[in-house]
C-alpha cells in the first residue's frame, strides 16, 4: 500500500508541476521571454549585444565590456549611435578619493539583469546601486551610493565639449562625417563643485573640449540615492533639453520600465505562439526582439539631422529612419516588417529616397548610417526591399524614383564593394562583358577604385548585381517602362557568364575570360575569400541565384544533380583544422560541411530542397539548423547577427516559412516549431499557421490546408497572408516525400504569373 501511494503522490506532484508550469507559462507576456544575452559570445565574431532600446528608437545603450564575460564594466553608457559602436557618452558614479578618479572608471560589479527596457547592475567594489530606464530619445540613472563617503558623478565625451550652467550638463561629441550627437544631463541634486583634469589633478571649471573631455560634479559626504535625466538629439542641445522634458523628466525609472514593457508587449505581441517549449519562445522572441534593433528613427519632433547633406529637415510628417545593413537585411529582414509594420516599412524606404535626393549623385544608399552612407559590404540591394514591398502592397514611396536612384547606383556608381566612387574601368568591362574580371595569379591591382583589403570580389559582385538588375527589371515592369525592362531582364541572367558547366560552381574568370586555374572552391581567395568571393567561399557563392533558382537547376543538370550538389554542400568536410579555417574565413562559422549558419548569403539556401521535389529535406535540414545553432544561451547565435538580419530568419524559420526571393511576392514552406501561430496584421485580419502533432520529431509534413483546401505545394503567396487565412499541417517523425514533390507544384521563379 505504501508503494502504491508514493507512486500515487510522484503522479500527482507531476501533474501539479506540469499544471503549475503550464500556468506560468501562460501568464508571460512576449517580452519575458526575451533574453538580452542569448548569443553575446560565440565562435569568433560578436553576434549580439544586451541592448536596452525601444522598438527602432534612436536612444539604445548596452554595457560597455570586452565581451559579455568580461569582468570590468567600463563606466555607464548614455547612448550608442551605431551598431557594435561603444557609446558616445559615458557616465562614472564614484565614492572615495579623489586621486582615483579617472575619465572612464572600470568596476567590477555583480547581480547585473537586463531586459529590453531595463538595466540594474550593482557595482560590488563600490557599494553603488544603479537601476535604468529608457524612453525613445531620454533616459533616467537612479543611482544608490551605500557609503558615507564623498561622491562624484564623472560625464565624459570622447572627443567633443560638455559644460556645466549651474543646473545641467550639455555639450556633444563628435562622430564621423561632420556629424555631432547632444547631449543635455540634468542631476536631481546639485553638486557642491565641479572640476576637470589638468596635469596636476582636478581644477575647478565648468568646461572641458577635446579629446576625453570630461566633468567631475563632487556631492558632500553621506549616503545617497540621486536621479539624473538626460536626453539626446542629433540636432542640437536644445533640442536634447526638450527630449529629455517630453520624456523623463516628470517620470521614475519604474514610470519607464513600466511603459517600456508595455511597448515592448506591443511590438512582440504582433505574432503570437503557443505550443513548443519554453527555450522555443525565448528563441523566437529574442529573435523577434532583435529585429526592431535598426533601423532607428531619428526624427525629433518633426525635425531630423541627415549625413547625408548634413542639414536639419523637417520631416513633414513621416519618421525618417537611418542606420540599416541593406547587404544583410534586404534578405529577410525587410520581408519580415513587412508582415509586422508596414507603415513603418513605408517609412524606411521613403527614407532611403530622401538619402538618395540629398547626396551628390541621387545614388540609392547601401549602407546607411548615422553618419551618412558608408557604402560597406557589395552589390546594391535596395532595390530588393522596394520591388518586395510594392509586389506585396506597399505603395506609400515614390517607385519611380526608386527605380531612378537605384538604377543609378548600379550603373554610375562604381560596383567595386565598399566604394563610393564613381564608375570606372572595372564596371565598364562588367557592362560590356557581364562580369568582373578577376585577377591572375601573381597580377597586381591597378583599379583605384577597388580597396586594398575587400578586393574585386568578382563572383559575389557579379551574382549580387545580377539580382539587383532582376529587381531593376521587374520596377520597370510596374512602371511600364518596356525599354529598360528588357535591358536589365537581359542583363539578370549574368551570373551564367561565371558558371562552369564542369565543376558546376560560380568559378571566378579573368579578363580574357578564362577561368582562373587552379582553383579550390573552399580555399581560393585569400582572407574572406575577396579575391574571388566575399566572406564566404565558393560553396556558398553556388547558391546565389535568389531570382532564378529554376534556372540554376537547369545549369546543374536537372533536379537529381542540384539536390546531389545540395547535399554535397552539408556533407562536405571543411577540409582543414577549425582554427585554420576560420583564421581564412571568420564569417563563414556555424558549419554543417560547407554550409554556414552564420552569414546571411547562407539563410536561403535550406528551402532550396523545395525547388526541386525534396520538401522534406527542406524539413528536416531548417529544424536541425534551428536545434544546433539558435539556442537561449550566450552562444546561440552561430556568427554576426547584424542587428536584425539573421535573427528575422529565425522568426520566419521558426514560424514555419520563409521569403526566398524578395521581389517575388511568395514564401517558401518549411516546419513550423510552434502548434498554433498568429501573424496580427495591420490592416486587422490574422494569418493563422497551425501545426498538427509538431514537436522535436515530428517536423515533417504529412499533409496540408491552406483556407480549407489540400493544398501540395510548399509554397504560397503573400495575398494568401494579407488577405487573412489558415495554413493546416498534419506533421509527423517522417518523412511524406510525395508532399510537394511534383513539378507543378515547384516553387516559382523569375516571375509570378498570375
Amino acid at each position: 500500500m505504501s508503494n502504491t501511494k508514493n507512486l500515487f503522490k510522484t503522479a500527482l506532484s507531476i501533474v501539479l508541476f506540469i499544471i503549475c508550469t503550464n500556468t506560468w507559462s501562460q501568464k508571460l507576456k512576449p517580452v519575458d521571454y526575451v533574453n538580452t544575452h542569448m548569443g553575446n559570445i560565440s565562435h569568433l565574431l560578436v553576434p549580439t549585444f544586451p541592448t536596452i532600446h525601444l522598438p527602432n528608437s534612436m536612444l539604445r545603450v548596452y554595457p560597455e565590456r570586452g565581451d559579455y564575460t568580461g569582468d570590468l564594466l567600463h563606466g555607464l553608457p548614455l547612448i550608442v549611435t551605431s551598431h557594435r559602436g561603444s557609446s558616445a557618452f559615458n557616465l562614472s558614479p564614484f565614492q572615495g578619493t579623489e586621486n582615483d578618479i579617472k575619465s572612464v572608471l572600470n568596476y567590477s560589479y555583480d547581480l547585473e539583469k537586463s531586459t529590453p527596457y531595463s538595466y540594474f547592475v550593482y557595482l560590488d567594489d563600490l557599494q553603488i546601486s544603479v537601476n535604468y530606464g529608457i524612453s525613445h530619445q531620454a533616459a533616467r540613472y537612479e543611482i544608490e551610493f551605500e557609503n558615507n563617503k564623498e561622491s562624484y558623478l564623472i560625464l565624459n565625451s570622447r572627443n567633443g565639449e560638455i559644460q556645466w550652467n549651474g543646473k545641467a550638463i550639455s555639450g556633444y561629441q563628435n562622430l564621423d562625417n561632420n556629424t555631432k550627437v547632444y547631449l543635455y544631463l540634468e542631476p536631481e541634486q546639485k553638486p557642491e563643485s565641479v572640476s576637470t583634469f589638468s596635469n596636476d589633478g582636478l581644477i575647478k571649471s565648468n568646461i572641458s573640449q577635446g579629446k576625453n573631455a570630461s566633468l567631475i560634479l563632487k556631492y558632500a559626504k553621506g549616503k545617497r540615492t540621486t536621479s539624473i535625466n538626460y536626453g539626446v538629439s542629433f540636432i542640437d542641445e536644445k533640442q536634447a533639453q526638450q527630449n529629455m522634458k517630453r520624456e523623463v523628466l516628470k517620470k521614475t525609472v519604474a514610470d519607464l520600465q513600466k511603459e517600456g514593457m508595455e511597448i515592448w508587449n506591443k511590438a512582440l505581441g504582433k505574432i503570437s505562439v503557443e505550443g513548443g517549449s519554453h527555450d522555443d519562445k525565448t528563441v523566437f522572441y529574442s529573435s523577434l526582439y532583435r529585429s526592431y534593433e535598426r533601423p532607428v528613427c531619428i526624427s525629433e519632433e518633426g525635425r531630423y539631422f541627415s549625413a547625408f547633406d548634413e542639414k536639419v529637415h523637417d520631416d513633414i510628417g513621416r519618421d525618417f529612419y537611418t542606420d540599416d545593413w541593406i547587404w544583410d537585411s534586404y534578405r529577410a529582414h525587410h520581408p519580415l516588417r513587412i508582415l509586422t509594420d508596414p507603415s513603418k516599412e513605408e517609412d524606411i524606404l521613403h527614407s532611403f529616397l530622401l538619402m538618395a535626393e540629398q547626396m551628390d549623385n541621387h545614388w540609392m544608399p547601401t549602407f546607411p548610417e548615422i553618419t551618412g552612407d558608408s557604402r560597406r559590404m557589395n552589390s546594391n540591394h535596395a532595390v530588393a526591399s522596394f520591388i518586395d514591398a510594392y509586389r506585396k502592397g506597399l505603395k506609400k514611396f515614390d517607385l519611380n524614383n526608386a527605380f531612378l536612384a537605384s538604377k543609378n547606383a548600379i550603373t554610375q556608381k562604381t560596383l567595386a564593394p565598399w566604394s563610393g566612387k564613381p564608375a570606372g574601368e572595372l564596371d565598364l568591362f562588367y557592362k560590356n562583358h557581364g562580369y568582373i574580371p578577376a585577377l591572375k595569379d601573381g597580377e597586381k591591382e591597378t583599379i583605384p577604385e577597388v580597396s586594398s583589403f575587400e578586393k574585386r570580389q568578382p563572383v559575389a559582385v557579379t551574382l549580387g548585381t545580377s539580382y539587383d538588375e532582376w529587381c531593376l527589371s521587374e520596377i520597370a515592369e510596374e512602371l511600364g517602362k518596356k525599354e529598360e525592362r528588357d535591358y536589365f531582364r537581359q542583363k539578370s541572367f549574368n551570373y551564367r557568364n561565371l558558371f562552369n558547366s564542369k565543376t558546376q560552381f560560380f568559378h571566378p574568370k579573368d579578363n580574357e575570360g578564362h577561368f582562373i586555374e587552379p582553383f579550390d572552391y573552399r580555399f581560393s581567395g585569400g582572407i574572406g575569400a575577396r579575391d574571388s568571393y566575399g566572406e564566404n567561399n565558393g560553396w556558398t557563392y553556388r547558391w546565389d541565384v535568389q531570382h532564378n533558382i529554376a534556372d540554376l537547376i537547369v545549369l546543374m543538370g536537372g533536379r537529381e544533380n542540384f539536390i546531389q550538389n545540395l547535399n554535397d554542400l552539408f556533407s562536405t568536410p571543411m577540409g582543414r583544422g577549425k582554427r585554420e579555417f576560420y583564421t581564412q574565413l571568420p564569417d563563414q562559422t556555424g558549419n554543417v560541411g560547407q554550409f554556414s549558419m552564420a552569414n546571411e548569403p547562407s539563410l536561403h539556401i535550406p528551402y532550396l530542397y523545395n525547388y526541386a521535389g525534396q520538401p522534406w529535406k527542406t524539413q528536416k535540414r531548417i529544424r536541425k539548423l534551428l536545434k544546433d545553432w539558435f539556442r537561449n544561451d550566450l552562444m546561440g547565435v552561430p556568427g554576426d547577427e547584424d542587428g536584425g538580419g539573421m535573427s528575422s530568419f529565425v522568426v520566419f524559420s521558426q514560424l514555419g516559412f520563409y521569403p526566398v526571393t524578395p521581389g517575388l511576392p511568395i514564401y517558401n514552406i518549411g516546419s513550423p516549431v510552434f502548434e498554433k501561430s498568429v501573424v496580427h496584421l495591420e490592416n486587422g485580419k490574422k494569418f493563422t499557421i497551425i501545426a498538427k502533432n509538431t514537436s522535436e520529431e515530428n517536423k515533417y509534413i504529412q499533409s496540408a490546408k491552406l483556407n480549407n483546401k489540400t493544398w501540395n505545394k510548399p509554397w504560397f503567396t503573400h495575398d494568401d497572408i494579407i488577405n487573412g487565412g489558415t495554413l493546416e499541417l498534419e506533421m509527423g517523425d517522417k518523412a511524406n516525400k510525395k508532399w510537394g514533390s511534383l513539378s507543378k507544384d515547384t516553387p516559382p521563379s523569375f516571375t509570378l504569373k498570375k
